[in-house]
C-alpha cells in the first residue's frame, strides 16, 4: 500500500467517523462559517481554561476532505496552549493527511476548519483583551491570518 493509499483511507475514515464531532453545551467560544462553493458549513466550539484549549468539538456538514481536516485540527488543538494554537498553519493541518499538493479548488474545504478556528480564538481573545494596546496587538496578528 502506497503512502497515497493510506492517506486516502485516513481521509475516508475520518470523514466517516470524525474525531470531537458534536457541540459542547455552553462553550466559551463557537464560530460558524461556510464554503459556498462546495456546500461545506462547520461550526467550531471551544472551551478555554488556563489559557488553554481544554475542549474543542466542530459541527456541521461537508466533503470527505473538510470533515477529516476539520477533526485533524481538533485533534492538533486539543490541550494546547493559545499562543500554540495561534502558530498552527495550513501546511500542518494538510500534512497530517497528505494534502500537502492539494488542487486550488479543494483548499477551500481542506482549510475552512483552521479559518473558523483561528476566527473562533481571535474573537475570544478580542472579548477578554483588557488594554487598548493589547487590542491593537491582537487586530494587527488577526489582520494576517490569511
Amino acid at each position: 500500500m502506497s503512502n497515497a493509499d493510506i492517506y486516502h483511507e485516513m481521509i475516508i475514515d475520518y470523514s466517516r467517523n470524525p474525531l470531537n464531532f458534536g457541540q459542547i453545551e455552553n462553550p466559551d467560544v463557537t464560530f460558524h462559517d461556510s464554503n459556498p462553493l462546495c456546500g461545506d458549513s462547520i461550526d467550531i466550539d471551544m472551551n478555554i481554561k488556563e489559557n488553554k484549549i481544554s475542549d474543542i468539538k466542530f459541527h456541521g456538514r461537508g466533503c470527505a476532505i473538510c470533515m477529516a481536516c476539520s477533526s485533524v485540527l481538533t485533534e492538533i488543538t486539543k490541550g494546547k496552549d493559545i499562543d500554540e494554537v495561534k502558530k498552527i498553519t495550513k501546511n500542518d493541518v494538510l500534512s497530517e493527511l497528505g494534502l500537502e499538493n492539494l488542487q486550488a479548488v479543494r483548499i477551500k474545504c481542506a482549510l475552512l476548519s483552521l479559518k473558523v478556528l483561528k476566527y473562533a480564538l481571535y474573537s475570544y481573545l478580542a472579548k477578554h483583551m483588557s488594554e487598548t494596546g493589547d487590542v491593537d496587538k491582537l487586530k494587527e496578528e488577526a489582520a494576517n491570518l490569511y
